[in-house]
């Protein structure tokens, strides 16, 4: 390790499990103070002391929640100099199938909480030194894909958000940039990963020819969280292998492939 975050304070949200259970390792093992925030308090906790920091309660959609979290935080460290959101689900439907049920608590965490945990962090960094937000979006919001309305939606309005908060906060040195994953085995995606078919035809539209690991995101975060990345806001990196290159598998991509290699099935 090269202790690039020593002397931080980062805070990660989702950071208990999957892309932010790696991102908290690579940040405590990088000379961080790491605080893990999530939903799942006790969980938040228990990995947070483990990395030699501390764990809190935090849904960032419950806007006062996430306030009165930060400014905890804020107290007990005297600044914030990283924040990582990994907060996230899906629940993917056709455009013809989507109900309120569904597309609101969609847009709640992947648009309004992610703007209002930029809000929290961006206010707490330009009251101190500045610091480097991070946030988290997705290929299928580059390239379109079936049932992605309201996730992939809310992620390509979250790449928009954040360059205009990287022109409102910039005087600040307050640093906001986005990591665009591709589709990744975590805890999240774990039944995705039991279907081979799947698997295999996403890795035949990755130019790398393999699929990604949390290692790859948690590389990118430190990246973005260290001074290698001073001058860099308002971007969206993509953490793909090159697929942006390419499109996502469709129905008849799957049909074929299943053709041709019916031990996929």
């Amino acid at each position: 390790m090269t202790n690039r975050l020593e002397n931080k304070v980062a805070v990660v949200v989702g950071g208990a499990s999957g892309f932010g259970l790696a991102t908290s390792e690579l940040f405590a093992a990088e000379g961080a103070t790491v605080i893990v925030a999530g939903r799942r308090a006790e969980l938040a906790r228990e990995v947070g002391e483990r990395l030699g920091g501390h764990g809190v309660e935090c849904d960032i959609t419950n806007f006062d929640q996430l306030n009165a979290a930060v400014d905890q935080i804020v107290a007990d460290h005297g600044r914030v100099d990283v924040g990582v959101n990994f907060a996230g689900y899906e629940n993917n439907v056709p455009i013809a199938e989507l109900t309120p049920e569904i597309l609101e608590p969609m847009v709640n965490v992947q648009f309004n909480g992610a703007i209002y945990f930029i809000r929290a962090m961006g206010n707490a960094m330009a009251a101190g030194s500045g610091g480097s937000i991070i946030s988290t979006s997705s290929l299928t919001a580059q390239n379109p894909s079936r049932g992605q309305a309201a996730y992939a939606g809310s992620k390509a309005g979250l790449e928009y958000v954040t360059q205009i908060a990287a022109v409102e906060y910039g005087a600040a040195a307050v640093r906001i940039n986005t990591i665009a994953a591709h589709l990744i085995e975590t805890p999240m995606t774990a039944h995705i990963f039991e279907r081979k078919l799947i698997i295999e035809a996403v890795k035949n539209q990755t130019p790398m020819g393999r699929m990604g690991h949390v290692s790859d995101i948690a590389r990118c975060a430190l990246f973005l969280a260290s001074d290698d990345a001073g001058y860099i806001t308002g971007e969206t990196i993509r953490v793909d292998g090159g697929a942006f290159t390419q499109k996502l598998p469709t129905p008849l991509d799957y049909e074929l492939l299943a053709n041709a290699r019916p031990d996929l099935l």
